[in-house]
């Protein structure tokens, strides 16, 4: 088990993270989400020990983690982690450095477990190239499959797919998280796309402010999130009120509703201004006015600016965000 035992931390006298209490399982894939600078790249750190910690304190089962002040080369040898900088070499080939970290004693085990690696990130094809030729997605990749290399049991990803352009994206975040899954590494995976944890996680922890505020599975969390800062981190989500709808007309209520649970009417509801459509693939992102305030909701064709459409919500959403 991996204990984050009520951990503060601050920068120059700025508060940065403040009681950060975590519980993780060996073996378990937890993603920590949050809007940008609040905490998650440092959190990180100081798990696997580049930052030193004065209030509380960390554990790897029975083992304290310590941080810069007490080791030479901070970092734990069990512990491996990717940051948004890759640390390649650069003048050796991309086959070199995924096997620098391989025992060159057994030669058939060092070259089979390349070509695994290598396969994993998609790369075999690049095996004999340079990575100072690679571009800044390759390299990520090149990153990947060498903190694999050295088989950790605790593995920490900080924004792992940031540089991977979408075509590579989904397999590779497949290939990855099952094959961590498969060999029971426990993964904290630092992330602002829902995409990198809601079919992967364990468990997702949400920060704001530097404060864990909830913690639950991604399904859970998905399903029935507390405010919006939690909801939009999945996506575009609203707040409404639901005594706007017939059965709800005395229930003088909020709930959260992403976009895509809307459903246009021509009669009654929400009573919603277009303002523009934004065309997203399979279907348009619709920008309207309701009260003066912005809402989103998805459609199957653009909606003209200034038309008026009504919007309601199942029953079903509104019984589930109830926690009916």
């Amino acid at each position: 088990m991996l204990h984050v035992d009520h951990v503060s931390f601050r920068y120059n006298n700025s508060p940065v993270l403040e009681d950060i209490n975590l519980k993780i399982e060996k073996g378990e894939h937890v993603s920590i989400i949050g809007e940008s600078g609040c905490g998650k790249s440092t959190l990180l750190k100081i798990i696997y020990g580049l930052l030193h910690v004065e209030v509380g304190a960390l554990f790897w089962n029975d083992t304290q983690i310590l941080g810069p002040n007490f080791n030479l080369v901070p970092g734990e040898p069990y512990m491996k982690y990717l940051s948004q900088d890759f640390d390649l070499m650069p003048f050796i080939t991309v086959e070199e450095n995924v096997s620098q970290f391989l025992s060159v004693f057994e030669p058939e085990k060092l070259k089979e477990r390349t070509q695994e690696l290598l396969e994993m990130i998609e790369l075999t094809d690049f095996a004999k190239v340079k990575v100072k030729n690679l571009s800044g997605g390759q390299q990520q990749r090149v990153a990947l499959a060498r903190v694999l290399a050295q088989r950790p049991e605790v593995l920490l990803l900080d924004e792992p797919f940031s540089h991977i352009d979408n075509f590579r994206k989904n397999g590779l975040r497949r290939n990855l998280f099952g094959y961590l899954k498969k060999k029971g590494v426990t993964v904290i995976t630092a992330t602002h796309d829902h995409n990198d944890m809601l079919p992967f996680a364990d468990t997702v922890v949400v920060l704001k402010n530097g404060k864990v505020i909830a913690k639950d599975s991604p399904k859970n969390l998905f399903e029935h999130p507390k405010d919006l800062y939690i909801a939009g981190l999945f996506g575009e989500a609203n707040k409404i009120p639901i005594n706007i709808i017939k059965s709800y007309a005395d229930t003088q209520r909020e709930i959260i509703v992403y976009a895509h649970e809307f459903k246009v009417s021509q009669k009654s509801g929400l009573e919603v201004e277009v303002v523009r459509s934004y065309f997203k693939g399979g279907y348009f992102m619709i920008e309207g006015v309701y009260e003066g305030l912005p809402i989103f909701f998805n459609h199957e064709t653009a909606l003209d600016s200034h038309k008026k459409v009504f919007l309601n919500v199942s029953i079903e959403t509104i019984n589930q965000r109830l926690n009916l």
